[in-house]
């Protein structure tokens, strides 16, 4: 089975047959952030453009956040199903060696050269020599019949083990494929509207954000920084300063979905590869890295700390001091600091 790690960058990732159920049952339970893009007709205004931009902006982030979910998903999975067939070979040859063993003691049996019970009575000098000997043969055969046994269990064990393997694979890779459809649908109706908007002067731009009164992040990218971006972000540990420095080494690189660096990166991308670098693990996904470290509220938050947004999770960035943040934005903008968004839904701290 392929990797899906090849295929993230991919537009039109193909969903295979045999993987229907399992993307019905995936579509079930997303819910309604999963349901077919519908079509819709260009926006008729400026403000309208400008809307549709920053709200299929987030619907595409949040989408790709799941693909991300999905993609740890299948990864586990699949070393699941490697793990068992490692184990399911070593269990069929534990057998085969047992059988081979078995089958030479009885070989030898047949042949004279080991002790049947005839030989044991003709070659015994008294009725309780006898009956030691048959005691011996009995715990001979009872010991070989419990090699047989343990090896045949183990075999059934192992290959029960590596179907239900398999079956989470199937099932993972549905979800991981149909989340990938799911993105590849909507990122081709956000680059339609992020075309229309780009058609606008600069002013019927600037009109149509403050028209809907959101910020706006197809227009980021052209934004300024804060100037206390460029100061130099302290934080209380080194892991936490190796996360932040690293992140913010990243500046002016674009959000790219599913992208984990070095040259591109979405937003849980960018918080991992940052912690990476400070020998710290993180999944590729702003749901799971809501999961990790310790719980932190807002008014004792550090540098260093992991800021989310929007419930469920599906925006992560990098907490630098001063109610501000570094993080991967979304589709068309690139890596930079800006102030905490809107949608502010928890902390953790990974890292002192």
């Amino acid at each position: 089975m392929a990797s899906p790690l090849g295929r993230a960058h991919r537009t039109s990732p193909r969903r295979p047959a045999l993987v229907a159920r399992g993307a019905l049952a995936l579509l079930a339970v997303l819910g309604t952030v999963l349901v077919a893009v519908p079509a819709q007709a260009a926006p008729a205004t400026s403000a309208e453009a400008a809307q549709l931009v920053a709200s299929r902006g987030h619907e595409l982030e949040v989408i790709t956040e799941e693909f991300n979910e999905a993609r740890v998903a299948l990864t586990a999975q699949q070393d699941a199903a490697r793990a068992a067939a490692a184990v399911m070979e070593q269990a069929t040859a534990e057998l085969a060696a047992a059988q081979q063993y078995v089958r030479g003691l009885a070989r030898t049996a047949y042949t004279g050269e080991g002790l049947g019970s005839v030989q044991a009575l003709l070659t015994s000098d008294s009725a309780d020599a006898f009956v030691d000997r048959m005691a011996t043969l009995q715990m001979v055969a009872g010991h070989q019949n419990g090699i047989l046994e343990r090896a045949a269990a183990a075999n059934v064990a192992a290959a029960q083990a590596q179907a239900a393997a398999a079956q989470a694979t199937t099932e993972a890779q549905a979800q991981y494929d149909a989340v990938a459809a799911q993105q590849a649908a909507l990122q081709a109706e956000v680059d339609s509207y992020r075309a229309a908007f780009s058609q606008l002067s600069t002013q019927e731009q600037q009109a149509a954000v403050a028209a809907h009164g959101e910020e706006d992040r197809a227009s980021r990218s052209a934004d300024r920084e804060p100037a206390a971006a460029d100061a130099p972000v302290v934080a209380n540990g080194n892991a936490a300063q190796i996360a932040i420095d690293t992140a913010m080494a990243q500046r002016g690189k674009p959000y790219v979905w599913a992208a984990g660096g070095p040259n591109a990166y979405d937003c849980s991308g960018l918080t991992a590869y940052a912690f990476r670098a400070a020998g710290i693990n993180l999944p590729h996904s702003s749901r799971l890295q809501s999961r990790m470290g310790q719980a932190v509220s807002r008014d004792q938050l550090q540098p260093g700390d992991l800021v989310f947004f929007y419930s469920p999770v599906s925006h992560v960035g990098i907490y630098i001091g001063n109610g501000q943040m570094v993080h991967a934005p979304t589709s068309g903008d690139v890596v930079k600091v800006a102030p905490l968004m809107s949608g502010y839904s928890g902390a953790r701290r990974i890292a002192a």
